[in-house]
């Protein structure tokens, strides 16, 4: 199944919700640091409600830590960002992809996405607003990538 990895990511309600839909989903979520919380930020907590014990919840040191798993367990990176080359509608995701996104603030690295097989992006409809929120933008990329994997096995 597509994991879910947050690169920096600094909100912590951001981080819970996203926590929540990758609970539901059986979905691996791949924190990197540095984070913008602590782990144990009540904000976090509560976003997450009480579904933590059902996340599949890996933290990365750095982004070379992640560089590494990556490399052990390999799969195509796929980078969401509004500087992406296609929209997510377009990506034919495979069930051993990541789904790499970036802080609320800054998106993905130059480096992150540089390193990616697919950069991918959301469109949206108004030109005066600039971003989703991040747990919106993981929900609907991993519900796409869901969608496809049901898709191909039925």
């Amino acid at each position: 199944m597509v994991r879910v990895v947050l690169i920096n990511p600094e909100i912590p309600p951001n981080t819970g919700n996203i926590a929540r839909t990758c609970a539901a989903t059986k979905t691996e979520l791949h924190l990197v640091a540095p984070l913008g919380f602590e782990i144990s930020d009540r904000y976090l907590k509560r976003a997450g409600l009480d579904y933590w014990p059902y996340v599949k919840l890996h933290y990365h040191e750095d982004l070379s830590a992640f560089w590494h798993e990556h490399a052990q367990k390999g799969g195509r990176l796929i980078g969401f960002s509004v500087r992406g080359s296609k929209n997510y509608l377009n990506c034919q995701y495979q069930d051993t992809d990541w789904l790499l996104f970036g802080r609320e603030t800054a998106g993905l690295p130059s480096e992150v996405i540089a390193a990616c097989d697919e950069k991918v992006r959301i469109d949206i409809t108004e030109p005066n607003v600039r971003s989703l929120n991040l747990s919106v933008s993981v929900a609907i990329g991993l519900f796409e990538a869901i969608r496809q994997s049901k898709s191909a096995k039925e």
